[in-house]
């Protein structure tokens, strides 16, 4: 990386009570150059590729959970909710994005340069709660996933899940368009399991387009509404924008106003189709719950159930292979970048100090602990309820990402001529405002009893 490429972080501007001294993952910092001669298709090229590792973060394990049991409950009824999480999304990490390119922070710098102390250290800790649930979720699902596919003890699972860390650094070492190529090629696998697995299953998909239309249902039944919040947080999530406020910057795109704004567009445009992808895959999942499970009338919230069940109602032996192998992908590819959203956040907050290594293998092990504790006190058979409630409190947690993000991109003073426009401003709060919302509405009905 030559000193042309590397920019440095922005001095303090009004609008901030200070400024952060090391760049955003400063080992890959302005680390992909985008060359200014070249045609703008090339140019495009350069930035694609964050999107897709912020799109993992729509086929975790704790998606799976919460697809499985919203389809195997109620159908194709919360394919709507899989859409609404969607279009949230892409709001929100193209706000993401502008933050980054706009001020040169991530959302964790930028909190923790905005507020005093005393609230950007709360802000820190919920984040930090985010990335336990985000991490256990991954974990979890990828001892599944090797349980399933080797039929490796779940407690031994756990562990292997933490040779992540190296498999980071190393591909690190190539340069971080090797981690993007990593993440892209387990997603292909991803989408090839499930255009099997779908192609098996034969939905309905006259019931699939009308799943797509909303019903009162969701908000009035408040199982339904468990999962639907359970979706939102596996599919909105905290860690993500975080995630993509940090990445972004790995390109080099230039300090002039022209170069930010073509970065946004590309940014932009690279998140959208990623994201937009996501949703085929995260549909999947519902779908082929819905189109085996509910029309069986089975009620399947565990992986491992879900697996065990695919091969006599469709009748193959190689569905639950795939199933397995796309789980243990979904796994590998979430552990990745839920470290590295850990990396950001502890970094942007607190701005600790800790050689690469050392700061993956922290964050991977605040998510292996809590992980064999589950297992000691609870099981293996709560697996999949554990995995639903993780991305429950991560839809609790969101708002709390959501409302400094909208709050910095409207200010001018903050993003200069980057500034989120209006309409773009309007869209996000009425955004955090239902997120709010069905928040309020799940707290209610946990302290009535209602969910049960």
């Amino acid at each position: 990386m030559t000193s042309d490429t590397m920019d440095t972080v922005p001095t303090r501007r009004p609008g901030w009570l200070r400024d952060s001294t090391t760049p955003p993952l400063a080992d890959v910092f302005r680390s992909i150059p985008v060359k200014a001669g070249g045609s703008a298709w090339r140019r495009f090229l350069t930035f694609l590729g964050p999107g897709y590792l912020v799109a993992v973060g729509y086929m975790d394990p704790g998606n799976w959970a919460t697809s499985l049991a919203g389809g195997s409950q109620f159908g194709y009824t919360l394919l709507v909710v899989a859409l609404l999480s969607n279009i949230m999304a892409i709001v929100l990490q193209s706000l993401a994005a502008r933050l980054a390119i706009g001020t040169g922070k991530d959302l964790a710098q930028a909190c923790r340069d905005a507020f005093p102390r005393w609230l950007s250290w709360p802000l820190w800790a919920l984040a930090e709660l985010a990335i336990c649930a985000t991490d256990l979720a991954e974990v979890i699902g990828t001892a599944i996933g090797l349980n399933l596919v080797f039929h490796i003890p779940l407690e031994i699972g756990i562990f292997i899940t933490a040779a992540d860390v190296f498999l980071i650094l190393w591909l690190q070492t190539k340069g971080f368009r090797w981690i993007e190529a990593f993440i892209i090629s387990l997603i292909g696998v991803i989408a090839a399991c499930f255009v099997v697995q779908i192609a098996m299953a034969n939905p309905d998909w006259g019931q699939v387009i009308r799943g797509f239309a909303p019903t009162t249902d969701i908000v009035t039944n408040p199982g339904m509404l468990y999962l639907a919040l359970g979706i939102i947080g596996a599919t909105v999530m905290p860690h993500n924008l975080y995630l993509h406020s940090g990445i972004i910057q790995t390109r080099a795109y230039g300090g002039t106003e022209p170069e930010k704004q073509e970065a946004l567009k590309f940014a932009t445009i690279d998140s959208t189709f990623a994201l937009m992808f996501a949703l085929t895959i995260n549909a999947s999942l519902l779908i082929l719950a819905a189109a085996t499970f509910y029309k069986s009338g089975q009620v399947v919230g565990d992986l491992g159930v879900a697996h065990g069940l695919l091969n006599p109602l469709l009748g193959s032996a190689i569905a639950p292979v795939l199933f397995g192998v796309a789980l243990l992908a979904c796994g590998l590819n979430s552990t990745v970048t839920a470290t590295m959203a850990g990396q950001i956040v502890m970094e942007g907050f607190i701005d600790i100090k800790l050689a690469a290594w050392a700061r993956r293998l922290v964050t991977r092990l605040v998510a292996i602990i809590p992980a064999i504790v589950v297992i000691l006190i609870y099981g293996e058979a709560q697996m999949g309820k554990l995995l639903v409630l993780s991305q429950v409190i991560l839809g609790l947690q969101l708002p709390f990402a959501v409302v400094p993000l909208v709050l910095f991109t409207a200010q001018k003073a903050k993003l200069g001529t980057l500034v989120a426009p209006r309409w773009l401003t309007g869209i996000a709060a009425v955004v955090a405002v239902a997120v709010i919302g069905l928040n309020g509405k799940l707290i209610f009905d946990f302290f009535t009893g209602s969910l049960g």
